[in-house]
């Protein structure tokens, strides 16, 4: 019963009152469990009726038919974790699973985003979209996030010998890692034409929506908000979200410091004392 609750709570997860009557939309975030038959069904039948799905992926989770339903509609997800190897000094070089991301301005939902950079924290896992096995269905997928250069795409990611993982790094291929893509099925090819179809846009990576990452970065919000209200098929209110205000912080070294110290100790009282000199010698004579 714990699943098929599950199920029926996350068809339910957005804003009915933010949805028109005639419209739809489920939002699946990081499950942990796998849907049961009767769940698989019902989010079959959602989708066959011109559903709108958005679904974000634990990689670490164990979910397979959630992950054949979206093979099924040309999203294939891998069993691997994208990682990329950063040096930090001459010879030492430090492995890290954060992805740094750029958003591809092909699609309505990021085409305001661009080439913009941002950081998807935690385990990230890369998909392909298929979209040629899917075309016959009148399925269309548009890849929508990559990895930057330089990550390599790991699916023995649970070892700990940093020689393996150096040796696998350097035999990945410069090929595109994406991790985020949009699937359309029915409507029209031609965005001027408002025809209604089925919408999905899959991420595998759930972590990137917490709190704490979405105020650490402006981007993953706005992608988010552009994704919903393309599912939503309201993509005149797709833009760019009011900046979140943080506070100015800087640091300074302790050379920076001294001369800090020296500044308000001695030069700031000088710069009165040196005026009032002058006006009082002008005045003498």
């Amino acid at each position: 019963m714990k699943n098929e609750n599950s199920m029926l709570q996350q068809l339910n997860l957005l804003d009915q009152a933010a949805i028109p009557p005639d419209m739809n939309a489920v939002m699946i975030v990081g499950p942990q469990y796998d849907f049961s038959d009767r769940e698989m069904k019902l989010l079959h039948d959602f989708w066959d009726k011109q559903g709108r799905i958005l679904v974000l992926l634990d990689p670490a989770a164990n979910t397979p038919r959630l992950r054949a339903f979206l093979n099924e509609v040309g999203v294939k997800i891998n069993d691997d974790r994208l990682m990329v190897f950063v040096r930090t000094g001459i010879q030492e070089l430090a492995l890290t699973r954060d992805v740094q991301v750029r958003f591809l301005g092909d699609s309505s939902i990021t085409k305001r985003l661009a080439d913009v950079q941002a950081i998807f924290v935690g385990g990230t896992s890369s998909l392909t979209p298929e979209a040629n096995r899917v075309r016959s269905a009148n399925i269309r997928l548009e890849p929508l996030i990559q990895a930057e250069k330089g990550y390599f795409a790991e699916t023995d990611y649970n070892t700990d010998d940093q020689a393996k993982l150096q040796a696998d790094a350097q035999k990945a291929g410069n090929s595109p890692l994406t991790i985020a893509a949009s699937v359309e099925k029915g409507g029209s090819a031609d965005a001027r034409v408002q025809v209604n179809s089925a919408r999905l846009v899959a991420i595998s990576n759930a972590t990137f929506v917490q709190d704490s990452a979405i105020m650490q970065d402006q981007a993953a919000l706005d992608f988010v908000s552009g994704a919903v209200n393309w599912l939503l098929s309201r993509e005149q209110l797709i833009g760019i979200a009011p900046k979140i205000p943080k506070p100015l912080t800087f640091s300074l070294d302790p050379e920076a410091l001294r001369r800090l110290r020296w500044m308000v100790l001695l030069l700031m009282p000088l710069i009165p004392a040196a005026i009032g000199t002058m006006v009082w010698w002008q005045r003498r004579v």
